[in-house]
Parts: structure tokens; sequence; C-alpha cells
């Protein structure tokens, strides 16, 4: 049995669902998620809960009931509070600057690297620290990553960009002999 599945999803004032099918809408937001094309789960939309259920015992069924559940429940929870993501920048000479929807990186390349923000994602630099923040939160994770990954931490000094609550395994180096 899912436990996440079983749970059900508040609805806050401002959100408001409506069904077409197996299509869930999103009225706040105009988000949409189809939530079943074969036949998996059914859902109920109560005045201020949206539940979850798998139309059969069969396995398929049941991890697609936690899963749609989930996928709907990030939906809510983007429309309402959002999402945001931190990065770390470390590293000596390294900078961040925000200019409208590109994010400049000067990373010790020879050249600045310039990353275009995709829609629906907006960043804020203080000091060393990149916050992204999002209502999507597979977009925002995967901008994340394709920030981090210009300059993925190195295990000997930690220098490059990480996520803040990321730990970085660190290793000792060569010692010299004597």
């Amino acid at each position: 049995m899912s436990r996440i599945g079983k749970q059900p999803i508040s609805l806050g004032s401002d959100v408001k669902v409506s069904a077409n099918g197996s299509v869930l809408s999103f009225a706040k937001g105009n988000k949409s998620v189809d939530l079943d094309t074969k036949g998996h789960v059914e859902f109920s939309i109560e005045d201020t809960a949206l539940t979850f259920a798998p139309k059969s015992n069969a396995k398929q069924d049941r991890a697609f009931w936690g899963t749609y559940r989930t996928l709907a429940d990030n939906i809510i929870v983007g429309l309402t509070t959002g999402f945001t993501k931190s990065l770390e920048v470390n590293g000596v000479g390294f900078k961040v600057a925000v200019n409208g929807d590109m994010l400049n990186m000067s990373l010790g390349f020879s050249h600045d690297v310039n990353f275009k923000l995709p829609e629906g994602v907006e960043a804020s630099v203080e000091k060393n620290v990149i916050t992204l923040k999002s209502h999507d939160k597979q977009l925002l994770g995967q901008t994340a990553a394709n920030v981090r990954a210009y300059r993925p931490p190195e295990p000997y000094k930690g220098k490059g960009i990480k996520y803040s609550d990321e730990q970085i395994v660190r290793k000792a180096g060569k010692t010299s002999k004597k």
C-alpha cells in the first residue's frame, strides 16, 4: 500500500481544480497534468481535498498511485508557495552576477559563462550564493543541475558550484617524500 498515495491533498482557497476526463487542470497558474492515459489511477475532488486511489490491486496501478498524487501535490505547492534551490560558488576569483534573465558566471575559464535562465525561473545572487526560485519543481531542479554542471565541486580544494546542502567528500592529496 502506498503511504503517500493515501494522503489527501488539501486545496487552498486560491487554487481551483477541475477535471476533464483524466486531465486535472489547476486554475491559478493555468497548469495541468495528464494523470492517467491507461486507466491506472482514479481521483476525486471534494471542496477542500483531492484524493487518489488505484483502480485495481495490480503492482503497476499501486506504483502510479503515489506518483500521480505527488505530481499533483507538487503543482499545488508550487502555485501556492513556490520552490527554491540554493547553490554556493566556492573558489578564488569565482564571481556570479544576474543581468535580467542571464546568469553571468566567472568560473576560472578563459571566458565568462553566460547561462540563460529558462522561462519561469528567477535568480538572485548574494555574495557567493545563487538562489533560484520557480513554481515548477522539475524545471527548477534541472536548471540548478545545469548551472552546477559548468563547474562541479572538486574533491581536493572544494572549488566549484555546489548545492548549499551538499557535503563534499574531501581527499588528502599528495604528500611529499622526505
